[in-house]
């Protein structure tokens, strides 16, 4: 009996073993692939609201608002897919000005650029932070162009990536294929219907952040007074489609993704295609500055961001954390959810007051592009200016233009 008892401890200790051991090993999987931040130490600035039933990757009529209020006809929902709904994130500064029915009538919102989120926008402009120098000096904050003792200032996440619903959630390929309309009609909700935003004073963003600023504009024109894309195009042309196709091509180079074909997260984050991640950064990387910049440039920095199978020394260094910081899947989602997008037949929907800022020797976004969208909306305003850094000058226009930003804040009744 002593030895059936022991014998019975045995087992029970060992089923006890393998529950603790399969526990544990849930605890890891579960660990998120990629940050809901992309500055580490401004996550707690962060607010999360989760929209149901939002369709991604549906198609959008954009003469009537009334039918994509929850996202595209055709689309797909999350929840369809045996997730949680739609996860929005953004952080929020200011002093919010509510009308007789308590709606926010004083916020500017500042949508994310391609890698970006609300917190890398706040390191790079609201005053106080590290990035300031980057963007020559804060553009939020109190008493700043963008006034916080004034204005709601609302950063914004954009889906498929950081703080927002992604692929690299876990659904990785089986995602739904969202385009940047989701992205802002989503956002749009948020706005309406967490914050409790009646109107728009002024949408700006860089990049990506400026493309999501023409969207809104056509898609709610009467939702937003001002609009102020900095670097934004509204059609994707052969030249960003090119250089975006070739990134993910880099990307898919990597052997890993070629024998998962994107479904690779049952493995850990070091056996994911991160040198396909790699790849695909240097070339992205390769024209971001201006080629005057790069050939001044000594070549043992410049090493640094060009990528190899086989690298020399710091070849490739300052790429790796790239491979720890981005997924694969969501940056391929990211690419192809820009590759298709042309508002540029849209464009005289526009009822927003419209300044937009531009790089003239940005060689990702061409600032010929900036010069058609201004000519087809009614009343805007074009200003352009050169710079070394080319495309990555977008995040210092604020303050380099600031004369013609503030003109254009004066006009509309903010200083």
């Amino acid at each position: 009996m002593r030895f059936s008892s022991n014998g019975t401890r045995f087992r029970l200790f060992s089923v006890l073993l393998i529950l603790v051991l399969v526990a544990a090993a849930a605890n890891v999987q579960a660990e998120p692939i990629t940050r809901l931040s992309g500055v580490p130490e401004l996550e707690s600035l962060k607010k999360y609201y989760s929209l149901p039933n939002f369709a991604i990757g549906g198609k959008y009529e954009l003469t009537n608002e009334g039918s994509f209020e929850l996202g595209g006809a055709g689309g797909v929902t999350l929840e369809s897919l045996g997730r949680e709904p739609l996860r929005l994130s953004y952080i929020a500064v200011g002093t919010p000005e509510r009308d007789k029915d308590g709606k926010i009538v004083n916020a500017v919102i500042i949508s994310s650029y391609y890698s970006g989120d609300s917190s890398f926008m706040y390191f790079f402009w609201y005053d106080g932070q590290k990035g300031n120098g980057f963007s020559d000096g804060p553009v939020v904050g109190p008493g700043k162009l963008i006034d916080t003792d004034k204005y709601y200032v609302i950063f914004l996440d954009a889906l498929g990536l950081w703080g927002a619903s992604k692929p690299s959630d876990g659904l990785g390929m089986k995602f739904p294929r969202y385009s940047i309309l989701d992205c802002t009609q989503a956002n749009y909700r948020l706005l309406k219907d967490h914050l409790g935003v009646g109107k728009v004073k002024v949408a700006t963003g860089v990049s990506m952040g400026a493309i999501q600023s023409y969207v809104l504009a056509v898609l709610h024109p009467d939702f937003v007074d001002a609009i102020m894309p900095i670097g934004g195009i509204t059609t994707s042309d052969p030249v960003s489609r090119w250089l975006f196709q070739l990134m993910t091509a880099g990307m898919q180079s990597d052997p890993v993704w070629q024998k998962t074909k994107g479904d690779y997260y049952s493995l850990p984050k070091d056996q994911h295609p991160n040198k396909g991640m790699m790849f695909g950064w240097s070339i992205l990387g390769h024209t971001g500055y201006s080629f005057d910049f790069r050939a001044k440039q000594n070549w043992n920095e410049v090493k640094k961001e060009v990528f190899s199978w086989e690298p020399n020394g710091d070849e490739g260094v300052n790429l790796i954390s790239k491979a720890k910081d981005f997924d694969v899947d969501d940056l391929i989602y990211r690419n192809k959810g820009l590759e298709t997008y042309d508002i540029s037949d849209q464009l005289s929907r526009i009822k927003a007051r419209t300044l937009i800022l531009h790089v003239k020797n940005d060689q990702w976004l061409r600032y010929v592009l900036a010069e058609e969208a201004a000519s087809k909306i009614q009343g805007a305003k074009l200003v352009g200016y050169e710079h070394p850094l080319a495309h990555y000058a977008v995040f210092r226009a604020p303050n380099v233009c600031k004369e013609a930003v503030m003109s254009f804040f004066k006009e509309l009744g903010m200083k």
